[in-house]
């Protein structure tokens, strides 16, 4: 695990996004394509904006797969759908084909649109192992990341798939990937800032043991790739080491 912490957040996101652009270039230059992974909300509306401008002509974005991580059960043009913050501030931006996006189809019952995802997700790997090359990841001030809510039941999933979740603190259904397939990542990055961060961010990073029930983000530890958090100061003030 790396913990990487900056002063400001303009400095951390100009490093998050020379990250991605360098595991994108690694990546297409050995299998010809980036499965990239993104994570929803606000935080990385800025970041995603500054790879569709400044960091346009670093990278040949025509080879590169969009996936959304997790899905709020809302229409697909409703403000808190995420895939409607990705289209806007980065996949129409860099006029993205859409067969090289992969929406979750929130017409659908959630349980349906978990298992449809799934299915695409499969398809696109063609039978290969489902590893993402990278999933970027936020984390909530509650712990969670993804959808992956405290005390919810798809944190005891086993399964590498796509699942639905009922929250009942928000009284909703989500769709989102499970532990098991963010840990099958080649590499998976946190984009955490702010002060209202810094207490469960503490627990999640230095915690023992776990309670992965109480801060689910602690689930997260790809078995055979690379764990980075990208962290301001204000997020990371209460670290100890």
């Amino acid at each position: 695990m790396n913990l990487l912490i900056y002063k400001t957040k303009s400095e951390l996101l100009k490093d998050l996004a020379d990250y991605i652009i360098a595991i994108a270039e690694k990546a297409i230059a050995e299998k010809d394509c980036f499965n990239f992974v993104l994570t929803g909300g606000n935080s990385p509306k800025e970041l995603y904006e500054m790879l569709s401008t400044t960091y346009r002509e670093k990278l040949d974005w025509s080879k590169v797969f969009f996936f959304i991580g997790d899905e709020r059960n809302v229409p697909p043009g409703h403000e808190s759908y995420n895939g409607l913050m990705a289209k806007k501030s980065i996949l129409d931006p860099l006029n993205v084909d859409s067969d090289h996006i992969f929406f979750v189809d929130t017409t659908l019952a959630p349980e349906k649109a978990a298992i449809e995802y799934a299915k695409a997700i499969s398809e696109h790997f063609k039978g290969a192992d489902l590893a993402f090359d990278l999933i970027l990841l936020g984390m909530g001030d509650d712990g969670h990341t993804a959808s992956l809510f405290p005390g919810t039941a798809i944190l005891d999933s086993k399964e590498v798939t796509v699942e639905s979740v009922y929250v009942e603190k928000l009284a909703t259904y989500r769709i989102s990937f499970t532990a098991p397939l963010i840990n099958k990542a080649k590499n998976v990055a946190f984009l955490v800032f702010g002060e209202a961060k810094a207490e469960a961010l503490k627990h999640v990073i230095e915690d023992e043991p776990k309670d992965t029930h109480l801060y689910p983000s602690e689930l997260i530890n790809p078995i055979d790739g690379s764990l980075t958090w990208f962290l301001d100061s204000e997020a990371a003030k209460l670290l100890e080491n």
